[in-house]
């Protein structure tokens, strides 16, 4: 594929659980179990799924800040998961991390100018001068006033916090980002303004992005595909249409039906779809996992859709 940027296969994440007197591994968690998506150049890539089902940690390993088991994350044809090859090929520069605490991502000793110039020293040959002039330029772009320089981060607020994090991001001009649920602690109003800010950066920097949340409202205004995760797999795989609009798997549409809504006028009929849909998660959650819980593999039911059914979907 010609768009392609990033293509993951099989990757897995186990940590392995030790116990008894020789301190032996006894077992594994299975953080991430095998997942395969591909992102394309330009586009945003929504990893969708509640705490602890491995969505953090495929983008950390994603970025080369979690060892994976197995499994690889294919860049530019090259099999990065080794460090060696990541230091040659400069992938810390092309893939940077948003994370979703800005105060503690953001050393608290160090000004704004030497947090976002920090990474731009590092990857760039520039004087001084012309380091602090694109510093100052990245500020700009997410909305930041120049006097932000030599201030530090307790000096911000949260929303403003994120936004110099994005600023630190784009600073290498990388070609994909993974947002790490970047704006989950930030109120309403807060969000839409650094999502928006992300998309504007997202335009004119050509970037990927991939977008870890556990917010599915947050997903579909920022992403173009979308991954539900669920115990380190995926149960679902889909366009924005497919997630929204024609969910297959129990899990999905659990997580769709807990979206709030604003609609006041039809409360009552939002709430009784919520019980129905919770109601059936309950009664059939069985017939979409096997005898260990685990989820099943994919099925292929679109050239865009794929959802993790029994045998295939076949009664």
């Amino acid at each position: 594929m010609t768009d392609e940027l990033l293509r993951i296969e099989d990757l897995k994440v186990h940590y392995p659980i030790r116990s008894g007197f020789f301190n032996r591994v006894t077992d594994f968690v299975y953080a991430v179990d095998g997942v395969d998506f591909i992102i394309e150049k330009g586009k945003t890539y929504g990893l969708v799924g509640e705490s602890g089902s491995g969505k953090s940690t495929t983008g950390k390993a994603i970025v080369g800040l979690e060892k994976t088991t197995g499994g690889k994350i294919v860049y530019n044809g090259q099999d990065v998961t080794k460090k060696s090859i990541r230091h040659k090929m400069n992938y810390n520069k092309d893939v940077q991390m948003i994370f979703q605490d800005s105060m503690s991502s953001l050393n608290p000793k160090k000004r704004i100018i030497d947090i976002i110039g920090e990474p731009i020293h590092n990857f760039e040959r520039l004087s001084d001068q012309e380091e602090k002039t694109k510093v100052k330029r990245l500020l700009d772009i997410v909305g930041m006033p120049s006097d932000a320089l030599y201030k530090y981060p307790h000096e911000f607020s949260g929303g403003q916090r994120q936004r110099i994090g994005v600023a630190r991001a784009v600073a290498t001009n990388p070609k994909l980002i993974v947002a790490d649920e970047p704006v989950s602690a930030l109120d309403l109003s807060v969000q839409a303004q650094v999502l928006n800010f992300m998309k504007q950066i997202q335009q004119e920097f050509g970037l990927s992005y991939l977008f870890i949340s556990h917010d599915l409202g947050v997903v579909k205004h920022m992403c173009d595909n979308i991954a539900i995760m669920y115990k380190g797999r995926f149960v679902e795989i889909g366009s924005r249409d497919d997630i929204y609009n024609h969910p297959q798997h129990i899990y999905t549409k659990r997580l769709l039906s807990a979206i709030p809504r604003i609609d006041v006028e039809h409360r009552d009929e939002h709430m009784e779809k919520r019980r129905e849909v919770e109601k059936e998660y309950q009664e059939h959650q069985k017939d979409y996992y096997d005898e260990n819980g685990r989820v099943f593999d994919l099925t292929k039911l679109s050239p865009t859709h794929q959802v993790a059914l029994k045998n295939g979907g076949v009664k």
